[in-house]
């Protein structure tokens, strides 16, 4: 018995999670420092290997909807928010937060259906 690869999910990720990545890239100053943006490439990889076995992540105790992947070490660890959209085999990224901040919010972004 074969076992086929399954199709990857198309990873996208929202207007709200763009803004904490350029935010993100800024205050680990990615410009000025050659650590920093290897850091910053890895956690843009991280995402992106999501396409394969979204659900490999936990959920999220704030709302068992979303999920997320934790990158980095401590104290520097951040939580990437997502969800997967099963039919559509998409993974859309919402929300990229510090590790320590206080548990998110649904309307902390925008999550259309």
């Amino acid at each position: 018995m074969s076992s086929k690869p399954s199709m990857a999910y198309l990873v996208s990720i929202s207007t709200r999670a763009k803004r904490d990545l350029g935010q993100l890239y800024e205050d680990i100053n990615g410009r000025d420092s050659e650590a920093a943006r290897h850091w910053y490439a890895g956690l843009k990889q991280s995402i992106l290997s999501l396409e394969a076995f979204p659900n490999r992540c936990a959920a999220t105790p704030e709302n068992r909807k979303f999920r997320h992947m934790l990158y980095g070490d401590k104290p520097h660890v951040y939580r990437v928010i997502y969800r997967v959209l099963e039919r559509q085999r998409r993974v859309e990224i919402l929300h990229i937060r510090h590790g320590a901040r206080r548990k998110f919010k649904s309307s902390d972004f925008e999550v259309g259906s």
